[in-house]
C-alpha cells in the first residue's frame, strides 16, 4: 500500500488559480473500513475521504496522511493534508464535509499551512493507545469495538517491566511486517502500560512505526503479561534478523492513533527531507 500522493514538491503561491496546502485533522471508526490506503473493491478512509471532498469541491483531491492505519484500527487524531484551490472557504470546509460525510469518520479542522508541510514526512513522532480489558466479563458493551477483551488476569508491573527494555532505537524486524525497500530501524519513545481498575491502556509513541509494529508488540507483551512469557523475551527478539513467528499480532479493533506531532514552521522543511533520506519508506 502506498500514499495516494506524495506531494514531493512545494504548492504554489496562494491567490489566483493557484494552490493552497491545508492540513485536515480527522478522526475514525476503524471497525468497517479495509484501513486508510486505496484498495480496488474496498471500503477505505482514504478512498471515502478523497471522493466526498472531491465531489464537494467539484476538483479533484489526494489525500497524504500521517500513518496508514490498517484494517480495523481507529483514529482519533489523524492528520491528512491536501492542496487544494486557493478559493475554497477552508474555515467552511469540516461543516460541509459533515453533511456529506458517512457517521464513521468526521473531519474536526481544516486550517492554511506552509506549503513545506508534508502530514507524513514533516511529522515528528506518532502516539498510539492500545486498550485492554481483562474483566472476567469481557468489554463493556458501549466500548467492545474499541476493547479487546482479554481471558486471562494481566499483571500491570510485569508488562512495563518489559515494555522498559524495548525503549530506544532498534530494529524492529521481529516485531513488523517487512516491505520491499523499508526500514524497519525506529525510534521506541514510550511505551507504557496503565491500570484503571479492569482497562488497561498500552501509551506507544515513536519517531514513526513499520507494517503491524504495535499490535505485534502488544500482543508479545500480553504473554508476558499473562504469565507465559518471562519479562526479557521481547526485548530478545530484538537480535532477530526477520520476523519471529512467535509473536502474535495483537487484533486491530483495540489500537488507536491519537496525535501526530509536528515541529515549528520553520524547521517542516528541514525534518521532512531528513525523514525522507532516512525513511525512504512508509511511516
Amino acid at each position: 500500500m502506498t500514499d495516494s500522493h506524495f506531494a514531493d514538491e512545494p504548492v504554489t503561491p496562494a491567490g489566483g488559480d493557484g494552490l493552497v496546502r491545508v492540513r485536515l485533522d480527522l478522526a475514525y471508526d476503524g471497525t468497517d473500513f479495509s484501513g486508510w490506503a486505496r484498495q480496488p473493491g474496498r471500503r477505505t478512509v482514504c478512498g471515502v475521504l478523497e471522493d466526498t471532498m472531491s465531489t464537494v469541491l467539484r476538483s479533484d483531491v489526494a489525500l497524504t496522511v500521517a500513518g496508514r492505519t490498517d484494517a480495523g484500527v481507529h483514529a482519533s487524531g489523524q492528520v491528512a493534508h491536501a492542496d487544494l484551490p486557493a478559493s475554497v472557504d477552508v474555515d467552511g470546509l469540516p461543516r460541509r464535509l459533515a453533511r456529506a460525510l458517512p457517521p464513521d469518520v468526521r473531519v474536526f479542522s481544516a486550517r492554511v499551512v506552509p506549503p513545506e508541510f508534508d502530514a507524513r514526512f514533516a511529522a515528528l513522532r506518532r502516539h498510539y493507545e492500545y486498550r485492554v480489558t481483562d474483566a472476567p466479563h469481557g468489554a463493556h458493551p458501549l466500548r467492545r469495538l474499541d476493547t479487546l477483551a482479554w481471558p486471562r488476569p494481566l499483571d500491570v508491573a510485569a508488562l512495563n517491566d518489559a515494555s522498559a527494555l524495548l525503549l530506544g532505537e532498534h530494529d524492529f524486524c521481529a516485531f513488523c511486517r517487512r516491505r520491499e525497500g523499508a526500514t524497519t530501524i525506529r525510534e521506541l519513545q514510550r511505551l507504557e502500560w496503565v491500570r484503571e481498575g479492569e482497562l488497561l491502556t498500552a501509551f506507544v509513541s515513536a519517531d514513526a512505526f513499520c507494517h503491524s509494529m504495535v499490535r505485534s508488540l502488544v500482543g508479545a507483551l500480553l504473554a508476558v503479561g499473562e504469565g507465559r512469557k518471562p519479562a526479557g523475551w521481547p526485548a530478545s527478539l530484538l537480535s532477530l534478523s526477520g520476523r519471529s513467528s512467535e509473536v502474535a499480532v495483537a487484533p486491530a479493533h483495540g489500537l488507536s492513533l491519537v496525535r501526530v506531532d509536528y515541529p515549528a514552521d520553520g524547521e517542516l522543511a528541514a525534518r521532512a527531507a531528513v525523514t525522507r533520506n532516512v525513511r525512504g519508506a512508509p511511516a
